[in-house]
């Protein structure tokens, strides 16, 4: 039936049954069995976990849960979700630990959830190529999450067996919900194998008191986002109009005033505070760029701005100080950006956009945004992907972002309608929340949804380097880089270094690397040289030595400084004085420097 506005319900022109026959359903009826677990694709994944986790027990509920999970898992992970602590991220390690307890249950104490991987793909791979392309980084990313767990769990069960113990001695058993808390929350050990480890010993959890603990640090969290709501700024009013993106510099005219979060009508010269325009050509900090600075003049003082912030999702404040005279409300402006700062800024939030691009070229499609900073010294760039990038895959990156801004292609951006964005193809951030019109930018192969501001062609980018590349969280890696002057600078001084190398080296360029490995090679054969003398002084210092030994009721003793001496050298000493001396009780020490070293034996 199809029920109308009315609640009348009107049968439908083609009556059917849902019957809820999915494709494992049908496979079941086709198989002859009686269970979705009971069809062969889940059955070689349940047989896969028994033999990882070595459980008899076909049967075990535990099994059928991994054997679901790994498929959830790896699909997930092959359409380029990453575990985190958010969003998606968040739901697909929820997944996985979820099917590592039930791993921890059946006696697994090392990561083996990722080695259920082959055999899924051998069951699903040619239906799903991609599972099979994406099986080497699926396994790295569950293993990873796996040893990060299972160091979790024991470091938890460690604190657990302690308490249960004490618990044990006095006779309690009831498990503290504070303290199934504080491991919950501090730990990240999971409340349900807190629950399991106690019913093994027949304690029960206070889950009252986990409850109330965990509700107190709700509120807690909410009273600390409603302070941080209240050290907003408060304002009502006209919206700020935006006219940065055709133009910096333009007239405005003040519509608030704040010292101190509160607001005035008029800021003096030296105070610090924030300006309010109707119209200005100052980006306020939005999608990782940085706000601009620069000045807003009037007829009464100078205003400079040393930041731009959003006190709402449309209203700009200037955070700065008044540099001569003063602001007054209602005070007409001229606002002028900072315009070596603002291209700066350009520049290397255009080349983000054509890094992002090759970053999915080169390491492949599952690296995502997750985080950037644009500001006019460098880009900044958090993103998706598990393992630290290799030099040459640094270099191709380098590459194809360089032969793009030697493209000298024109940036285009238009706003245009969500849907329409989605059906051009445009690259949008899971997770953002965009309105029904959205600025979607073109720039050179790159096309993503931005509000930021950008270069008028690849070209005025002018030079991209990468500085830096290393992890900042799981499955998370960095990338910082210059442009423009900045760039030049970086390989400027690259290269006085290397002429620097080459003139103490008295070799040619190309000559450098095998020049350094000689000298290393050189290096090292003197080290074990000296380490050869060392223990050749020390064994003739020993023989000097050991007259100095002193008998006290039957035992020599010895306390004697070898100067020079390292600690390894120390060691044979003594083992050669033990071997000489026979009964002995013997201290030896060396200096090197403000270094001390001491040791000591006794003989048998």
């Amino acid at each position: 039936f199809n029920r109308d506005e009315a609640g009348v319900m009107h049968p439908l022109p083609k009556p059917s049954v849902d019957t809820g026959m999915g494709l494992e359903r049908i496979s079941a009826v086709l198989q002859h069995v009686h269970a979705n677990y009971e069809i062969d694709l889940f059955q070689t994944l349940i047989a896969a976990a028994a033999r990882e986790t070595h459980c008899a027990d076909l049967d075990s509920p535990s099994l059928k849960v991994l054997a679901d999970h790994i498929r959830a898992c790896s699909f997930l992970l092959a359409d380029g979700v990453i575990p985190g602590n958010e969003g998606r991220g968040y739901v697909l390690r929820r997944i996985i630990r979820r099917a590592i307890r039930h791993g921890y249950k059946l006696g697994a104490r090392a990561a083996f959830f990722h080695k259920l991987v082959p055999d899924l793909v051998a069951e699903m791979g040619e239906a799903y190529p991609e599972l099979t392309q994406s099986q080497v980084r699926v396994m790295d990313v569950l293993k990873q999450e796996e040893d990060r767990f299972f160091n979790t769990i024991e470091h938890g069960m460690a604190i657990l067996e302690g308490e249960l113990a004490e618990m044990g001695r006095s006779g309690n058993t009831v498990f503290d919900g504070e303290t199934a808390f504080k491991l919950h929350d501090t730990y990240g050990f999971p409340l349900d194998l807190t629950a399991d480890v106690c019913r093994e010993r027949e304690v029960s959890v206070d889950s009252d008191a986990f409850d109330a603990a965990m509700a107190r640090q709700k509120e807690q969290a909410r009273a600390a986002g409603k302070f941080k709501m209240a050290a907003n700024l408060e304002y009502e009013g006209p919206a700020t109009t935006f006219r940065g993106y055709e133009q910096l510099e333009a007239a405005g005219n003040v519509l608030a005033l704040y010292r101190d979060g509160a607001p005035v009508n008029e800021l003096a010269e030296g105070e610090m505070g924030v300006v309010v325009l109707d119209n200005t050509p100052f980006y306020a900090e939005s999608g990782g760029q940085v706000g601009d600075r620069g000045e807003l003049r009037g007829s009464h003082g100078i205003f400079a701005v040393e930041d731009t912030q959003k006190i709402q999702a449309a209203v700009f404040g200037h955070h700065g100080v008044v540099k001569t005279g003063s602001i007054k409300v209602g005070n007409g402006v001229q606002a002028r950006v900072d315009g070596a700062a603002r291209a700066a800024t350009a520049r290397n939030h255009s080349v983000t956009h054509l890094m992002h691009k090759a970053l999915r070229e080169v390491l492949g499609a599952h690296v995502q945004q997750k985080g950037s900073l644009v500001d006019p010294d460098k880009t900044r760039f958090d993103f998706a992907h598990t393992q630290p990038m290799s030099e040459a895959e640094i270099r191709e990156v380098e590459r194809r972002v360089n032969a793009e801004v030697l493209e000298n292609s024109a940036t285009d951006a238009r706003v245009m309608a969500l849907e329409d964005a989605q059906k051009s193809g445009a690259m949008m951030l899971f997770g953002e929340k965009y309105g029904d019109e959205v600025r979607v930018l073109a720039i050179g192969s790159s096309k993503e949804l931005c509000g930021g501001t950008h270069v008028a062609r690849t070209g005025d980018i002018g030079l991209f380097k990468i500085t830096m590349e290393g992890g900042v969280a799981a499955g998370v890696r960095r990338v910082e880089a210059v442009t423009g002057a900045n760039a030049v600078a970086l390989v400027q001084r690259q290269q006085q270094t290397l002429d620097q190398i080459v003139g103490t080296l008295k070799a040619q360029p190309g000559e450098v690397v095998q020049r350094v490995a000689q000298i290393v090679d050189n290096v090292r054969a003197l080290e074990k040289e000296l380490a050869r003398l060392k223990s050749k002084l020390a064994s003739s210092q020993g023989d000097d030595i050991a007259a100095q030994a002193v008998e006290v009721k039957g035992v020599q003793v010895l306390a004697a400084l070898l100067e020079g001496a390292d600690v390894p050298t120390l060691r044979e000493t003594m083992d050669k004085l033990k071997d000489k001396l026979g009964q002995a009780v013997i201290v030896l020490a060396s200096t090197e420097g403000e270094k001390v070293s001491l040791i000591a034996g006794v003989t048998k």
